[in-house]
């Protein structure tokens, strides 16, 4: 068993800047895959990023070039840097765990792109 808790979201202009992060309640460096995904009402639950064991990184391409994943094994912690955030990018982020075990999930962040 996995615990996440996430924290980070918030209220944002366009163009602005937040980091998520997500604590496990145990060491994260066995697990195969760490990631972010969010869900905007109305819309499906869609993956944001994923990380690794190995620190290989995967993104949908709505956030290439703008968002970085990131984990700090030391402190059972991944991070989801975002910039240049965009009205289109509001919604529940949820931290995701995968292990051999089964698939964990957080209880989400809202993060609110708005002026």
């Amino acid at each position: 068993q996995v615990q996440l808790v996430e924290s980070g979201g918030g209220l944002v202009q366009p163009g602005g800047s937040l980091r998520l992060s997500c604590v496990a309640s145990r060491s994260i460096f066995n697990l195969n895959f760490m990631g972010w995904y969010r869900q905007a009402p109305g819309k499906q639950r869609e993956l944001v990023a994923h990380i690794a064991t190995s620190g290989a990184t995967n993104y949908a391409d709505y956030v290439k070039g703008r968002f970085t994943i990131s984990r700090d094994n030391a402190k059972n912690t991944v991070y989801l840097q975002m910039n240049s955030l965009k009205r289109e990018d509001t919604a529940v982020y949820y931290c995701n765990a995968l292990s051999d075990g089964g698939v964990y999930w957080g209880q989400g962040t809202q993060v609110t792109v708005s002026s």
